[in-house]
């Protein structure tokens, strides 16, 4: 990503109401994937793709992986007939998904979502639960392989908040 630091800053300025999810999600909770995207699950309410697209469409969002002659508009339609998006722009690949594998839309993303402190600003960031799930729902062998990390990294958390609660 050639600039995610920005890219989420963007996001955030322009109001956008998102949750970052995927390798970035677990990255920021600790794992040592490396990742060349962001992902972020974004609400679907017609003023949050309204947003979405006027803070995006200046930086030239294409279709990733898709022959340069496939004609692309983004703006606030493409997104209200789409779901998920998995752009190139001049930030970086930024991967807009209204839903979640093995999750579901924003609303079930954002639930157990918290936020943390990401270059000086916070931002909410899925759980590992939700990650974990998603990752095993995608089913590629990239997600498969990340799995036992992330699963170590629930276990260890999970024992931290029982030895909390107890004392």
């Amino acid at each position: 990503m050639k600039s995610l630091r920005t890219a989420l800053k963007l996001l955030a300025d322009g109001g956008i109401n998102f949750v970052i999810v995927g390798g970035f999600a677990a990255v920021a909770r600790g794992s040592l994937q490396i990742t060349q995207d962001l992902d972020i699950c974004y609400e679907r309410t017609p003023e949050n793709l309204r947003r979405l697209a006027n803070v995006l469409a200046p930086y030239h969002p294409r279709l990733r992986a898709a022959p340069q002659d496939v004609p692309f508009v983004f703006d606030e339609r493409t997104l209200t007939q789409g779901m998920n998006f998995t752009l190139e722009t001049d930030l970086g690949d930024i991967d807009l998904l209204g839903e979640l594998s093995g999750v579901g839309q924003f609303s079930e993303v954002v639930r157990d979502a918290i936020s943390l402190p990401l270059f000086g600003e916070s931002y909410r960031i899925a759980s590992l639960e939700t990650v974990i799930r998603s990752k095993r729902a995608a089913g590629r062998p990239k997600d498969l392989n990340s799995l036992p990390e992330l699963e170590a990294m629930k276990e260890l958390s999970d024992k931290q908040l029982k030895n909390k609660a107890k004392g």
